[in-house]
């Protein structure tokens, strides 16, 4: 959606707002508004003229997720706003944020952990159809990205997928373009800028994941669980 504009996915339609205003008429709209800033936080605690330790702003009182997936803390706080999550390690539920989301594909998968932390970073990314680190695609060295497949494309054992600074970016195997980093971006080598799934299952490019479902479940169980315990404690 922040490339595009608006994008799609089983129904559900992304949509980039501008400000606030805008994006809450979206959300009126049955639309998931997607707000893009570098100061997102600071934005939030100053809207609607709020100050940081205010408790009647909306904002405040809301939720905030940290789905950035950085694998550390950047400036998620406590004090954000009345219900604060975030995804995967790096974050400590009770300290850093009132629930952490396990990220971990295995058993705990989309759990909430409302005390510690979750799974540590082990820096190898979780099978997908026997496939681990290869299946993960890296630019061979600095530069921008140009690519000559899309997503849902299907490809062979060393098939030319892009090119950073005329260094070629080969499929590691057989299987469907599953992710790509978006084109014309500038990248340091080594960047994780793709993905390839060797199931070759066209139609999961474009629908929602197994991952995404229980971590997407977890967040969702989070929140009503904390507004209900927030309830509780106002009667």
């Amino acid at each position: 959606a922040v490339h595009e504009g608006e994008v799609e996915v089983e129904g559900l339609v992304g949509r980039v707002a501008q400000n606030f205003t805008e994006a809450s008429e979206m959300a009126l709209k049955g639309i998931i508004p997607v707000l893009v800033s570098p100061k997102l936080p600071d934005q939030i605690m100053r809207a609607g003229g709020k100050t940081k330790g205010s408790k009647d702003s909306s904002l405040i009182n809301g939720a905030i997720i940290d789905a950035r997936m950085a694998k550390r803390n950047i400036d998620t706080h406590l004090s954000q706003a009345q219900t604060v999550i975030a995804l995967g390690p790096g974050f400590a539920a009770g300290i850093d944020c009132h629930a952490v989301i396990e990220t971990m594909r295995g058993h705990r998968l989309g759990r909430v952990i409302w005390e510690g932390n979750a799974h540590p970073n082990t820096g190898t990314p979780g099978l997908v159809g026997g496939k681990g680190a290869e299946r993960v695609l890296r630019a061979p060295v600095g530069g921008v990205v140009e690519w000559g497949h899309e997503i849902g494309d299907l490809v062979k054992t060393g098939d030319i997928i892009g090119v950073i600074e005329k260094k070629a970016i080969l499929a590691p195997y057989d299987g469907v373009i599953r992710g790509l980093i978006a084109p014309g971006t500038e990248v340091p080598g080594g960047l994780k800028i793709g993905d390839i799934d060797s199931r070759s299952d066209v139609s999961a490019c474009f629908t929602i994941s197994d991952k995404a479902l229980a971590i997407g479940g977890g967040v969702l169980e989070a929140i009503l669980s904390r507004m209900n315990a927030l309830e509780w404690t106002r009667d």
